[in-house]
C-alpha cells in the first residue's frame, strides 16, 4: 500500500533542484565564506549570490538578509533582537496563537523584566486590528503576529496589522514560514521590519532559514562571535543550505488558486462523510493546501492511527510540541473546549496533490468515522 503524505505543514521533501545546487558545496567548493583566499572566495560569492535572491524574493535589500537555522532561530532572534534594543521601552505584544518559538521567546523576555501583552484572536483565528491598536503602549518594543497559521491555516490581515503598529511607531515582525511559497511576502506590502522564513517548508533542508531585519531597525543578535551576516548571526554560515534555500525560493510558485479549490472540495467531502466534523480555522482566509478539522467524539489521536492504517499520513496540529499531549493553545485561543482540542487533525498538502488523492484521503476519513 503506497503512503499518502498529508503533512507538509510539519516539513516538504527536499526539491531535486535544490539538492543539484547545493552539491558543489557540499564537495568542491567547500571552502569557508570569511576565508581570505580562492577557495574560500569562492563559498563567499555564493553566499552572496544566494542572500542576493533570498532578498529579491522578500523585495529587501540584500544587507537585511541573514541566514539562520531555521524558522525557531528567526523567531527568537527577530523578538528578542528587536526588544532588547529597542530604546521605546520594555513591553511586546504577540498573538495568543502564535507559534511556540515566539511565544517562548516573549516569555523569556517576560522572565527579564519585559511586559508581555497577548491578543486574543475570533473564532476563526483572526487578530483584530482595533484590539492590536488598544495594547499598544508608549513603551512597546516590538509586536509579533504570524502571517498564517500552522496549525489551522488561517491568514491573518498583516499589512492592515503592521499599520496599525506604524502608527504608534512600533516595529512589527511577521512569521512568514508557513506561508512562504502560497503567499506574497514583499516586505514593503506587508509593512513589517522583520520577517521569518524556514528553507524545510519551501522545498529546501532542514536546519536552514532566514530573518529579513530592515535596514534601519534596532536589533541586539543573540550569537556573538566572529561577526559573520553582518554582525547579526556570527558562526561559520552554511553555505550549500543557502545556496539551496535560494534555489527554492527561485523555483516557480503553485498555482494557489487550483490548489485551495482541491482544498474546499476536500473539506465538503469530509464534512459530508463524517456528520460531526467541524473544519477549523477561517473558511476563506486559509491556506490553500491546509485543511483542519476536529472530531468530537473521537480521539485524535486514533484517527491518526486508523488513517495511517490505510496509507494517510496527516498530523494532530503543530509537530514542533514535541513529546506533548497538551491541547492545542491555538484551538484553545480560538474557543474550542480542551476535550474538543484534543480531537484535531490537520492536513496539509502542497501542489503536487490530485484530486484523486485527496478523494482517497476523504474516504479514509468517512471510513475512520464511521
Amino acid at each position: 500500500m503506497s503512503t499518502l503524505y498529508l503533512d507538509e505543514a510539519a516539513t516538504t521533501p527536499v526539491r531535486r533542484d535544490v539538492l543539484e545546487a547545493m552539491w558543489p558545496y557540499l564537495t568542491g567548493t567547500f571552502g569557508n565564506p570569511s576565508s581570505a583566499h580562492e577557495v574560500g572566495d569562492l563559498a563567499r560569492r555564493a553566499l552572496e549570490d544566494a542572500r542576493r535572491d533570498v532578498a529579491t524574493f522578500l523585495g529587501a535589500r540584500p544587507g537585511e538578509i541573514t541566514f539562520t537555522s531555521g524558522g525557531t532561530e528567526s523567531d527568537n532572534a527577530a523578538v528578542k533582537g528587536l526588544a532588547l534594543a529597542s530604546s521605546r521601552g520594555r513591553h511586546v505584544v504577540v498573538s495568543a496563537i502564535e507559534h511556540p518559538a515566539v511565544l517562548e521567546s516573549a516569555d523569556w523576555l517576560a522572565r527579564q523584566g519585559f511586559d508581555v501583552t497577548e491578543l486574543g484572536v475570533d473564532e476563526l483565528g483572526r487578530v483584530s486590528p482595533e484590539e492590536l491598536a488598544a495594547a499598544l503602549r508608549d513603551d512597546t518594543a516590538v509586536v509579533s503576529v504570524q502571517l498564517a497559521s500552522n496549525e489551522v491555516g488561517t491568514v491573518q490581515d498583516v499589512a492592515t496589522l503592521s499599520a496599525v503598529a506604524a502608527e504608534r511607531g512600533v516595529p512589527f515582525h511577521t512569521d512568514a514560514v508557513q506561508a512562504a511559497g502560497w503567499l506574497d511576502l514583499d516586505v514593503t506590502r506587508l509593512g513589517v521590519q522583520a520577517l521569518s522564513l524556514s528553507g524545510h517548508k519551501l522545498g529546501a533542508p532542514k536546519g536552514v532559514g532566514v530573518l529579513f531585519v530592515a535596514r534601519r531597525a534596532p536589533f541586539e543578535p543573540l550569537l556573538h562571535g566572529g561577526g559573520q551576516e553582518g554582525g547579526r548571526r556570527s558562526g561559520t554560515e552554511n553555505v550549500a543550505s543557502a545556496v539551496g534555500l535560494a534555489a527554492a525560493v527561485r523555483a516557480p510558485r503553485p498555482a494557489a488558486a487550483e490548489v485551495a479549490a482541491l482544498r474546499d472540495r476536500f473539506v465538503e467531502q469530509v464534512l459530508g462523510g463524517a456528520p460531526r466534523a467541524r473544519l477549523t480555522g477561517h473558511p476563506t482566509h486559509r491556506l490553500p493546501g491546509s485543511a483542519s478539522f476536529v472530531f468530537p467524539g473521537r480521539s485524535g489521536e486514533s484517527i491518526l492511527l486508523d488513517l495511517e492504517r490505510r496509507g494517510v499520513v496527516v498530523s494532530s496540529g503543530s509537530a514542533c510540541h514535541a513529546g506533548s499531549d497538551d491541547p492545542s493553545h491555538v484551538l484553545i485561543a480560538m474557543g474550542l473546549d480542551r476535550e474538543v482540542a484534543q480531537t484535531a487533525v490537520r492536513f496539509t498538502f502542497g501542489a503536487a496533490v490530485t484530486a484523486e488523492q485527496l478523494d482517497q484521503a476523504a474516504r479514509a476519513v468517512a471510513e475512520v468515522c464511521a
